[in-house]
């Protein structure tokens, strides 16, 4: 890999891991470079789920003050999406990506507009059984397929607790890292790991991830919610025209 594309990559890396830590879509913007890097899509999706865990690591350092008091609690669901993550990534080794490829958009869609309804009830917080479903479902997706599943993740954690969007989304990043960091485990002993590609993507994941949370803490009263949600249906129409289209 030549100096330019060395460079190209963690610049990638940085938009991305902030994106992912603001919006949840890093893998909108990842995934597509590795693709015009020419790693094939198998590929590039293990490689940007690797690199992915330096995104929850630099978040986890940058949203100290978001995640105060909540150790507890995301040690508990952690093993919940850690477990979903593991299942996402042993699917994706052994089965075609073509049905959540087509399942992406709507799942997508319908957390956006969750995001973007107000919240009046919640699913019995870290107790509900519901809530930890939800959780393990979505954390599958992100050790699959990932596009926008924090978006996923965010619109989960907004129904099952009444907490600001900054501390939600704060919990949304190490959870939905320790999925990616189950899943990058398994890829990185069974999967097409592209490791060239994974180092300057995964150090631009650590600073972007540690960048993001400066920048979502400013954000106004709901507005990180409704920004996230805006993106995802944005996302979710693209997916859809990408997926139906062939």
């Amino acid at each position: 890999m030549i100096v330019g594309e060395l460079f190209g990559l963690l610049g990638v890396g940085v938009a991305a891991g902030v994106v992912s830590t603001v919006v949840s879509l890093a893998s909108i913007i990842s995934y597509p470079a590795l693709l015009a890097f020419g790693l094939p899509p198998l590929t590039a999706n293990v490689t940007n789920t690797v690199a992915l865990v330096f995104t929850g690591l630099g978040a986890a350092a940058g949203s100290r003050p978001e995640l105060a008091g909540q150790a507890g609690r995301v040690a508990r669901l952690g093993w919940v999406t850690a477990l979903g993550g593991a299942t996402g990534a042993a699917l994706l080794l052994v089965t075609p990506s073509r049905t959540f490829e087509l399942i992406a958009p709507w799942l997508i869609a319908m957390a956006s507009l969750l995001l973007a309804r107000p919240p009046r009830g919640r699913a019995h917080g870290e107790h509900g059984v519901l809530g930890r479903i939800l959780l393990f479902t979505v954390a599958i997706y992100v050790g699959y397929f990932g596009a926008a599943g924090g978006i996923l993740m965010f619109a989960v954690l907004t129904s099952m607790f009444d907490q600001s969007a900054a501390r939600l989304n704060a919990m949304k990043n190490v959870l939905s890292g320790l999925a990616n960091l189950v899943a990058a485990a398994g890829f990185a002993l069974f999967g097409p790991v592209d490791w060239a590609a994974t180092a300057p993507l995964a150090a631009g994941f650590l600073i972007g991830g540690w960048l993001g949370p400066k920048i979502a803490r400013r954000v106004p009263g709901d507005g990180l919610r409704y920004l996230a949600a805006a993106c995802g249906l944005a996302v979710a129409v693209k997916l859809g025209l990408d997926s139906y289209a062939h």
